[in-house]
């Protein structure tokens, strides 16, 4: 009889450590991929990006109106909004009104898009490095505002070392001076290794391979490859980008590539 309750912790213990070793696969791109293509790439991935606003470099955003067409589908989802260039910065006090006021755009159009209170909402800072004190600024404005508006903030950003700036990792610099904020990390690291490229495993990689260990999704693989980060990544298609099983031409889809905690990273059902 003594023995069942320790049978019973055993086995506690061990589907705790399974559901910790337990990742899951998604994809992000810019442009929406077409309600057709979302059974079939379900079939591969758990979750998908969603833009709250325009991409980087383009000049509409695709994704609108389309939550419920996504979450219909089974997918979980990453919600993005598009930051700030430095350029656009100018001095900290800007850059802080910035950051608020980007703050209600993007819980604006988390709501006007259906997706509830405490959503996570991911800043996407596409520059790396050491973030400079303009930079900081906007960051922590938004990720201020977007918490005070009944969300929750996370940051797409760098976990590679940058050598300019004396090996600093971006993720690692924002969580360092974020003070008491709770900020969900994203980190991109496509460089092989730690990156296994363009990869569909049916157990996806730990994220505690992507260089920082506090991340919550990592974005191993990108389109097109980047050929100054991920040069001995050898699995891309001929033309440098990673497409989504199943789909042919002319519709095969390239896509960036993440593995998460959650089938749900943003929890936007």
């Amino acid at each position: 009889m003594a023995l069942r309750p320790l049978v019973a912790v055993f086995l506690l213990i061990c589907s705790t450590l399974m559901a910790q070793s337990t990742f899951y696969l998604g994809f992000d791109r810019n442009d929406y991929p077409g309600d057709a293509n979302l059974k079939t790439l379900h079939r591969t991935f758990s979750y998908a990006g969603y833009w709250l606003n325009n991409p980087p470099g383009e000049k509409k955003n695709t994704w609108s109106g389309h939550r419920a067409a996504l979450e219909s589908a089974g997918f979980g989802f990453l919600v993005l909004f598009n930051g700030r260039l430095y350029a656009e910065l100018k001095s900290t006090e800007h850059a802080a009104r910035l950051g608020k006021s980007d703050a209600e755009a993007a819980t604006a159009a988390a709501r006007r898009e259906g997706f509830p209170a405490r959503t996570i909402i991911f800043l996407d800072q596409e520059q790396g490095g050491r973030m400079l004190p303009g930079q900081k600024a906007y960051i922590y404005a938004w990720v201020d505002g977007v918490t005070a508006a009944g969300f929750r903030a996370g940051i797409y950003c760098s976990a590679i070392p940058s050598a300019e700036d004396g090996n600093i990792v971006t993720a690692e610099d924002i969580r360092a001076h974020a003070g008491s904020r709770r900020i969900t990390y994203w980190a991109i690291n496509d460089a092989c290794p730690p990156a296994p490229g363009c990869v569909f495993p049916a157990h996806p990689p730990s994220l505690a391979q992507s260089g920082v260990s506090f991340a919550e999704v990592w974005q191993f693989a990108q389109s097109p490859r980047r050929k100054d980060v991920a040069a001995q990544c050898t699995n891309y298609s001929r033309d440098g980008n990673c497409y989504a099983p199943g789909t042919e031409k002319p519709e095969q889809l390239y896509i960036d590539v993440n593995t998460a905690t959650s089938a749900d990273p943003s929890h936007g059902r």
